[in-house]
């Protein structure tokens, strides 16, 4: 008689919705510069489903097997959805003193924290334009409406 062996073939873990992943991972602008990148650092640790990533860029990692790296092209809009004119508003500089130091000096291209209207968290403006009593704010994603490419190796997935 043959003995038979049995030999297990490990399986190969795969992206699902709600898996806990450890990647590296880069976020290209459309002007090819790193907007984030974890390649020469530690890696970071994400559950899907959590916003801890766009919905676009965790659909492109669904099915990806442990251990490969890929690249992904997301078209302008995409990731972060695209620019609402309904988000640049004007807010007088009244309130501005209100929320925060009425010696603040602000300058186009500053990033201001809003707080939400229950307080419990914040929200971000660009100063896009200074008038005499009030600010341009935009409220937009800074990326909105514009491409991004976005590279991802997967270390682990649980």
């Amino acid at each position: 008689m043959h003995a038979v062996y049995k030999t297990e073939v490990p399986l190969v873990a795969a992206v699902q919705p709600g898996s806990f992943l450890t990647l590296h991972y880069r976020l290209i602008g459309p002007d090819g510069a790193d907007i984030i990148n974890t390649f020469n650092d530690k890696p970071a640790t994400l559950a899907l489903g959590t916003g801890e990533l766009a919905p676009a860029m965790e659909q492109r990692l669904i099915g990806l097997e442990e251990g490969s790296r890929t690249r992904f092209e997301l078209a302008p809009g995409e990731a972060f959805g695209e620019r609402n004119p309904e988000m640049v508003q004007r807010v007088k500089r009244s309130l501005m003193d209100q929320l925060g130091d009425p010696d603040e000096t602000y300058h186009v291209g500053d990033v201001v924290q809003f707080p939400t209207p229950d307080g419990t968290a914040s929200y971000a403006g660009v100063v896009r334009e200074i008038g005499e009593d009030w600010l341009l704010f935009d409220f937009n994603h800074p990326l909105a409406g514009q491409p991004v490419s976005f590279e991802v190796q997967l270390i682990g997935v649980l």
